[in-house]
């Protein structure tokens, strides 16, 4: 609906424990998608129930060639009024994980707290 930060990934996915195994060489560090799946074991959802996620204020630069491993992460430059404005057209589930990505330069080594309002439309 209405957004005044412009930067969102759609292609890298999120972090998960096997990422941070394979990437950087750290072990049992659980990511977003271990957060997924606690939360949608609340409600008798599983792995196959993940959907593709959006990483709200993130940066990513893909470079000249187009290949996913030649993706940069930025170090954001987000205001702190930033915001993201969502509509559900029907009833929905919508589980976030504000991960602090300790191994990835997009929060500057300061992840920040978020706040979420839900409301009915008017």
């Amino acid at each position: 609906v209405e957004y005044t930060y412009g930067r969102h990934d759609t292609i890298c996915g999120c972090c998960s424990a096997p990422n941070y195994a394979m990437l950087d060489g750290v072990g049992e560090c659980p990511g977003c998608r271990e957060n997924f799946l606690e939360t949608l074991s609340w409600h008798g959802l599983g792995r196959r129930d993940i959907v593709p996620n959006i990483n709200f204020f993130c940066k990513v630069l893909v470079l000249e060639n187009e290949r996913l491993e030649d993706m940069v992460f930025v170090p954001r430059d987000l205001l702190p009024d930033a915001y993201v404005e969502l509509r559900a057209e029907m009833r929905a589930l919508a589980v976030i994980s504000n991960h602090t990505q300790v191994n990835n330069p997009c929060n500057v080594g300061e992840p920040k707290p978020i706040q979420v309002s839900i409301r009915n439309a008017s």
